[in-house]
């Protein structure tokens, strides 16, 4: 995982397990797991709310939807155990963030270096669809991450959800200094957004979702994640600066 976790982060893991705030997730992720695809009929199901994954000491946070049912609701690691998992980890390790390109389960060895991977959503929800409530829920564990990863530069934001829950964290912690239009969600859009209290603002960069919908349309290619991936990697080496 790069960096040994502290207690900090340790309790705050245990948080987001133990969660029982959405009655609805709750028992879809539980529904799942105890019927399970037949792919995977042998295999133990996690069927409780998902943990983020990866460096403490990241400086680029990557933010996706919710865990899928099949995969990290199963694994019990975010993006691990869908295609949507391949596509991101391959790309991970082709910018020299991950140490291999397959994440397989939360035993598996994997580390993260520089890099830090979470989810608005920590429930696999029915149809893949939150609903706002749910995400507000669910909101101060992102929270949390963005507090403990003391050494953050760049988020990105994979897919319109992520980059709006983005927003409206840089909304919580400085409404006056949001950028006027609110920033538009696009691949490879960028934006600079306070995120963090009493901090020069952050990078926030927009990339497709590693969706099967997007991989398979062409919508989002290889080339087009590992160009985001390599900016955000670029800008992570950069000091932060207030801006004017």
């Amino acid at each position: 995982m790069g960096e040994p976790r502290t207690s900090e982060w340790r309790e705050h893991e245990q948080c987001i397990v133990a969660c029982a705030r959405c009655p609805r997730l709750r028992r879809h992720c539980l529904a799942v797991a105890r019927t399970r695809r037949r792919a995977y009929r042998d295999q133990p199901y996690w069927g409780r709310p998902v943990p983020g994954f990866g460096d403490p000491r990241a400086t680029i946070l990557l933010i996706g939807l919710a865990p899928a049912a099949h995969g990290a609701n199963r694994t019990g690691r975010m993006f691990t155990g869908d295609r949507s998992g391949e596509w991101l980890f391959g790309a991970l390790y082709r910018a020299g963030l991950a140490d291999r390109p397959v994440s397989a389960g939360r035993d598996d060895g994997l580390k993260l270096s520089g890099v830090f991977v979470s989810a608005v959503c920590r429930c696999a929800p029915p149809a893949n669809r939150p609903t706002s409530q749910e995400m507000a829920r669910c909101a101060p564990f992102l929270d949390r991450e963005f507090a403990l990863l003391r050494e953050l530069r760049v988020t990105v934001a994979l897919g319109q959800v992520a980059w709006d829950a983005a927003c409206r964290r840089a909304a919580r912690v400085d409404p006056v200094a949001v950028p006027r239009p609110r920033p538009r969600f696009g691949h490879a859009a960028e934006s600079r957004l306070v995120l963090l209290p009493r901090r020069p603002p952050l990078w926030l960069l927009g990339s497709y979702h590693p969706s099967q919908r997007n991989t398979q349309t062409g919508r989002l290619t290889a080339p087009m994640l590992d160009r985001v991936l390599a900016r955000a990697t670029e800008l992570a080496l950069t000091r932060p600066t207030a801006v004017r």
